[in-house]
């Protein structure tokens, strides 16, 4: 019975640390007429990990599943929310803080526009 309980609480903290790292994407895309077609696409994406580098303002290094870290610019409006939703300073963003970025790709560079904090370190 024990080395049962041992093999599900096993495989449940192994599968948080696999989800923790994931990384989502959300695309929308507008296009209209064949002759003046104007097209708009959005790519929305969100990352989880641990902030490894931080500077208010400018950019962000994550830990996550990626071998090396990732880094992220900050766009021209950032929002800095806990993970209930409240918003906080950006100075209440510490090295070794579980976070997530909503990010939208542009070109080579990945423009963060909301920091979730998901684990009390604020």
């Amino acid at each position: 019975m024990i080395k049962l309980f041992l093999s599900i609480a096993s495989a449940i903290a192994l599968m948080g640390l696999v989800a923790y790292g994931q990384t989502s994407s959300t695309s929308t895309t507008v296009a209209t007429g064949t002759n003046g077609t104007t097209e708009t696409t959005t790519t929305t994406t969100e990352s989880t990990g641990t902030v490894t580098e931080y500077t208010p303002g400018e950019m962000i290094v994550l830990k996550t599943e990626a071998v090396e870290p990732v880094r992220y610019r900050f766009s021209k409006q950032v929002t800095y929310v806990t993970s209930d939703g409240r918003v906080i300073e950006p100075s209440k963003i510490r090295k070794d803080s579980k976070v997530q970025v909503h990010y939208i790709k542009e070109g080579d560079d990945m423009l963060v526009d909301k920091v979730i904090v998901t684990k009390a370190r604020y």
